[in-house]
């Protein structure tokens, strides 16, 4: 068993040189109920056609969305053994920018400063107290950011995934989305606003059962991020691991936007 890989959804930290194995390991999480929190709306019985009909309405409504930056809390668990949990709860903070198709730049705050940035086809992951830069190709198999990213590149959900509503309210709808075809991930789930279509939530559950889910705040949409957002450069003096195809570790500034120490991109869009 896989247990909790060294990465989480979007948790980089330590040991990137498993980092491969994380992303595949990883990917990690279902619904909890820790997503209804103890303020959540009263939940009635869902509807018969509630889940496609709110998958639906969370399509048009990204559809219409160019990108999309929000402050995030995750929360990750690891699969359980005999009742425990194989390693402790995790909750990381920080901020992220999403934009079509399949870029996105997570900046981590707490409890350890990380960075992950992808332009769509090359994945970069800077460990700032590991002085480390990894840098892996994207597949069509890689998920990050769970539904959310799935939909800010060219997903379209009823065409992807077999879609039930498993809690409904007035103000909320959680769904559980399970892959029509093989996936390296077991189910994603998103919490949803039924009115709007906004996500309020995402998750995945990955094939050893561990778990993380992402919950959004503070979130504004079609800024029109620059492009350098989405790149990124290996500062000085970090250990580059390449796991791209090809190899051949680019060094700082051959040909690389400017960033600054710690490998973080200066100005609008970096938040």
């Amino acid at each position: 068993m896989c247990g909790r890989s060294e990465t989480d959804v979007m948790g980089f930290g330590r040991g990137q040189r498993r980092v491969v194995r994380g992303a595949v390991c990883s990917g990690a999480v279902i619904l909890c109920a820790a997503l209804a929190g103890a303020d959540a709306p009263s939940e009635e019985a869902c509807e018969p056609g509630a889940g496609v009909e709110t998958a639906a309405r969370v399509q048009s409504r990204y559809d219409g969305i160019r990108d999309l930056a929000a402050g995030f809390e995750q929360e990750s668990r690891s699969a359980t053994f005999g009742g425990q949990a194989l390693m402790d709860a995790e909750t990381k903070r920080g901020e992220v920018v999403f934009a079509k198709p399949g870029r996105m730049r997570w900046r981590y705050a707490e409890p350890e400063p990380s960075l992950v940035v992808s332009d769509g086809e090359t994945l970069w992951i800077h460990d700032v107290e590991g002085e480390t830069a990894t840098r892996l190709e994207v597949t069509a198999g890689y998920l990050s950011g769970a539904a959310l990213q799935f939909l800010l590149g060219d997903g379209r959900i009823l065409e992807s995934f077999e879609v039930e509503a498993s809690r409904c309210s007035s103000e909320r709808v959680e769904l559980t989305l399970l892959p029509k075809e093989d996936a390296t991930y077991e189910r994603l789930g998103l919490v949803a606003d039924p009115a709007t279509g906004d996500i309020l939530a995402t998750s995945v559950v990955d094939l050893f059962g561990n778990e993380t889910f992402i919950r959004f705040r503070d979130v504004v949409v079609n800024q029109d991020p620059p492009a350098e957002t989405f790149s990124f450069a290996p500062p000085e003096g970090v250990e580059l691991i390449d796991y791209a195809a090809g190899g051949g570790s680019p060094s700082p500034g051959d040909g690389w936007p400017t960033t600054d120490g710690e490998g973080e991109h200066e100005g609008p869009g970096a938040r």
